[in-house]
């Protein structure tokens, strides 16, 4: 039998061990778990860690870090091991941070109303009014049920004697909780009898806490209230959570301009109009919310919001202002404004801290400076903590000066050190590690009181001996499982039973943004598809012709650079024959087909199409399913992979480049798959596949057209790689017994409409999904593509009858037909602009606004 893994694991004797006791001896909620860890094989370990790690990248779980090295999407990181709380303790935990949460609401009444506290000097005036987060338009402002905080975390920390402290306050728009839940979902698969034989608390019910009050508090007397959460957008460092709560919620997920403020009412911009939009669960900051009346810059706000607020007509969750409560000088002054607003002693305090604007407290600061730690009084001052002990010679000297000189602006705290638990190690097989903790708690004010979500989101350090928990500094997470003596509480925010009353159809509150984005995302998808294709194209005939340039392999080429893939060739070039690789005047042909599968610059070529659809993708998270989601990140795993080959050799084998290729399409048949059989249609769905049908209508007619008035695509071998690129060469081989001709091959790809790689067919289904939009959302009948329709039909292929295509160069028929194609292109391109116009702005013929039903 292998030893304990306790064998290895070093207690540390100035912290805390959630774990272990003063005697060594493993606590009694932590013993089951710990017995099962010890009789785990090193296999089944493994097999847990992968699919900690494999459920992450799968499910594009990632936290922004700005200018991390690893990438802007950093992948979340999960230990395997949850912290471990027991009944007796957690109670007691819950009622004091309960406690705090009415405080704090309590506070924000206070200042916001009569200012009794800055009044009998419970709070120093020049705190309060030097924090930026001081919203003076809020002044008098009282929100529905004079609720402040509806949703709120407290940070928590254990000192080495197990105590727990408050570390920070998170009213304004608090992180995590979406976190928490994703956790949950994991940990809760890897450990499923461990979690169901411990009676771990469920998070459900917390959730569902939280929807109701909202709508409760922003129920209006004659409609359902529409709730949606607010976003900064995808930049934000916790936009993965905004998506996952927002589904998780069923809240529609919005930007500043997807919002808009008429008649001090705020609306939601749809495809069909304005909706009516009653409550917002914002994650924007306080100041960026309203650019009218608090920050002027500000691009990710609603203008005239504060208004609605003040009229009463929109709940904001939290209310605007409440950022005021983060600063880490409150906290010392909580205990008197307790016994004040609540007649009640703090039940748990914060870590002892002193206010450098009182006098006394900085010459305490001064004299005590090697056992305390120097923080910003204001978030907004972006100022680390700096430890007293670490300050030595002139960094000192200079610490003391700043102190003296803006005192208001520093915070002291006594130094304590943070508990720590067993983490799993990953380069051992049997190895566990104490890493730092902190406890992230998460309060929901519901219309009887605040309520704590049974579990939160654990922080662990990146090393042991951690002064700073932080996820910006390569920090870990664990779920958090709180145990009970009672039954589990086994809701689900799923609804047991669904009355009439419930039925929902359509999706009709989705943003016009939403569905523009989704109208792109299948533009890029089908651009990056076709681009696809005919990289390949040529590349297979330059694998498969050496050193020699021969005549399909030039018509490849030349329609590669007829539709602007690869720079148009000179008169030098033209002039005369070369050989694959021999120097030409800028570029030789393989290098010119690398670059135009992934330029020099970021947004170039078929990689800059890739980074366009991923980045309208994350625009549109929500909306995909995960499985969907996982070819999304299987298509951006495969472009950094083909980016790290390119970073390492200047030009990679043309065999690597050809399997990058197959990989981007075989995503893109995953992701037209998801879109035709997966995806519910609505409004969102239906322009995706328009967008889908126009890019590849603009494609097909452009290519054929271009092929037809090129001289070198009369050459042997380019009808078959043109039904290639039209993905129509097996069709065709089923069809006629003989080599590609042209009369059948124009048949097939522009004229049969059911083809669904053909011109008409894109143009039937074009006209079918145009027709149906303005049955569903008003608006006269495009008669454009009728038009295009009719004139293409109107052509006599016949006229191509008995004709050799390579005797055919600049022929009539071709001209002619290539005509009719670039009208086509010219009228997909102009029906793009018609729909952002008809559906993606909301101001009518006379400049005013459209309101749905």
């Amino acid at each position: 039998m292998p030893p304990s893994l306790l064998s290895s694991y070093q207690k540390k004797t100035d912290r805390f061990d959630e774990m272990l006791a003063e005697d060594g001896s493993v606590r009694p909620a932590w013993q089951p778990f710990l017995a099962h860890l010890d009789a785990a094989t090193p296999e089944q370990m493994r097999h847990r860690v992968d699919y900690v790690r494999r459920r992450i990248l799968e499910n594009g779980i990632t936290y922004n870090v700005y200018a991390d090295p690893k990438g802007a999407d950093r992948p979340w990181e999960l230990d395997p091991l949850p912290l471990i709380l027991s009944p007796g303790e957690w109670q007691e935990l819950a009622s004091a941070v309960t406690q705090r949460a009415r405080l704090l609401n309590a506070v924000l009444k206070d200042l916001y109303g009569p200012q009794e506290l800055l009044r009998d000097g419970s709070l120093p005036p020049a705190l309060v009014f030097g924090h930026n987060n001081f919203l003076w338009p809020c002044q008098g402002v009282r929100p529905a049920g004079d609720t402040y905080l509806h949703l709120c975390a407290v940070d928590l920390a254990r000192s080495p004697d197990g105590r727990w402290w408050v570390i920070a306050d998170r009213t304004q728009a608090p992180s995590g909780a979406g976190y928490a839940l994703e956790n949950r979902t994991i940990i809760g698969r890897v450990f499923p009898e461990q979690f169901r034989d411990l009676h771990v608390q469920h998070l459900a019910s917390f959730f569902r806490q939280l929807q109701d009050s909202l709508a409760y508090w922003a129920a209006p007397a004659s409609e359902a209230p529409l709730i949606v959460l607010l976003t900064p957008g995808p930049y934000n460092e916790t936009y993965f959570e905004h998506t996952y709560l927002a589904r998780y919620l069923g809240f529609p997920l919005v930007e500043g301009h997807d919002l808009t403020v008429r008649g001090d009412c705020v609306y939601l911009r749809t495809l069909s109009g304005l909706r009516r939009v009653h409550a917002i669960l914002r994650r924007l900051d306080d100041d960026y919310c309203d650019p009218l009346e608090l920050r002027g810059n500000s691009a990710l706000g609603v203008p005239g919001l504060l208004q609605a607020v003040r009229a009463g007509k929109v709940l904001i969750a939290n209310a605007l202002g409440s950022g005021l409560l983060e600063s880490a000088a409150l906290p010392g002054f909580l205990p008197g404004a307790c016994e004040k607003l609540l007649g009640e002693a703090l039940a748990m305090p914060s870590v002892a801290t002193w206010w450098c604007g009182e006098q006394a407290a900085l010459e305490f600061t001064i004299e005590h400076l090697d056992e305390l730690v120097i923080k910003g009084s204001y978030p907004s001052q972006r100022f680390d903590p700096v430890f007293g002990n670490e300050l030595i010679g002139s960094p000192r000297e200079e610490m003391i000066a700043r102190l003296k000189t803006r005192p208001q602006a520093y915070v002291a705290q006594e130094l304590v050190n943070f508990s720590e638990a067993p983490t799993w190690s990953t380069r051992h097989d049997r190895h566990l590690l104490p890493r730092g903790v902190g406890l992230r708690v998460f309060v929901a004010a519901t219309p009887s009181g605040y309520v704590v979500m049974p579990g939160g989101l654990t922080r662990v350090s990146a090393v042991s001996n951690a002064r700073v928990i932080s996820m910006q500094r390569g920090g870990s997470s664990k779920d958090t499982w709180i145990l009970t003596d009672q039954a589990v509480n086994t809701f689900s925010l799923l609804k047991p039973q669904v009355g009439k009353a419930d039925l929902v159809r359509g999706g009709r509150n989705l943003s016009s943004r939403v569905v523009e984005n989704l109208y792109w995302f299948g533009r890029y998808a089908e651009r990056t598809d076709k681009t696809s294709r005919l990289l390949r194209v040529a590349l297979s005939r330059l694998v498969d012709t050496g050193a020699d340039i021969l005549p399909a392999l030039t018509s490849a080429f030349d329609l590669c650079r007829a539709m602007q893939l690869l720079p148009a060739v000179s008169e030098a070039e033209a002039g005369g024959p070369a050989k694959i690789g021999s120097p030409a005047p800028e570029l030789s042909l393989e290098a010119q087909l690398l670059a135009a599968v992934c330029g020099t610059e970021l947004n170039e070529g078929l990689a800059g199409d890739i980074r366009r659809l991923l980045w309208v993708a994350t625009q549109v998270r929500e909306r995909f399913s995960l499985d969907n989601w996982h070819a999304i990140n299987r298509l951006q795993q495969q472009l950094q992979r083909y980016g790290k080959i390119v970073a390492e050799v200047s030009q990679p084998e043309l065999s690597e480049v050809l399997a990058f290729l197959d990989q981007v399409l075989l995503v893109s048949s995953s992701l037209a798959g998801f879109a035709m059989d997966n995806m519910t249609r609505d409004d969102g769905w239906r322009f995706l596949i328009i967008g889908r049908r126009i890019e590849r209508l603009v494609f097909l007619a452009n290519a054929v057209a271009q092929f037809l008035l090129l001289d070198s695509t009369r050459a042997s071998g380019s009808l078959e790689w043109l039904l290639e690129l039209t993905d129509s060469i097996i069709t065709y081989r089923s069809r006629y017994m003989t080599q590609p001709q042209i009369l059948p091959t124009l048949d097939l790809i522009v004229f049969d409409e059911g083809n669904p790689h053909s011109v008409a067919f894109q143009l039937q289904i074009l006209i079918r999904y145009l027709d149906n939009l303005a049955r569903l959302l008003g608006g006269p009948r495009d008669l454009a593509l009728r038009q295009e329709l009719a004139c293409l039909q109107g052509f006599d292929l016949g006229r191509f009858e008995g004709q050799s295509f390579s005797d055919c160069r600049a022929c009539d028929p071709c001209l002619a037909l290539a005509a009719i194609l670039g009208e086509v292109s010219l009228a997909a391109a102009t029906l793009s602009d018609r729909l952002a116009m008809r559906y993606f702005s909301h101001v009518g013929d006379v400049s005013r606004p459209t309101l749905a039903s």
